[in-house]
């Protein structure tokens, strides 16, 4: 049986915790080895974060966990 393959979801989070761009750099390596995961943008201005992921494979919980373990704090945004 072959899976079928899924349309990437576009999730996006609020952050805290921004200080530098390099902050920006390092939450979009964590989140981009997460496998599923098949874009991480982060925005420092505005402390958005945009991913597009499998919901599948990584759920949004695992998305706001990664971010966690980086050391900024996410949530789901609205909107």
């Amino acid at each position: 049986m072959t899976a079928v393959p899924t349309t990437p979801t576009h999730t996006v989070l609020r952050a805290e915790g921004f200080s530098c761009p390099s902050c920006v750099a390092t939450i979009e390596k964590r989140l981009l080895r997460l496998d599923g995961v098949s874009a991480a943008t982060v925005r420092f201005a505005s402390g958005r974060i945009e991913v597009d992921h499998d919901p599948q494979r990584v759920p949004v919980g695992d998305l706001v966990a990664e971010v966690a373990d980086a050391g900024y704090r996410a949530v789901p945004a609205a909107f």
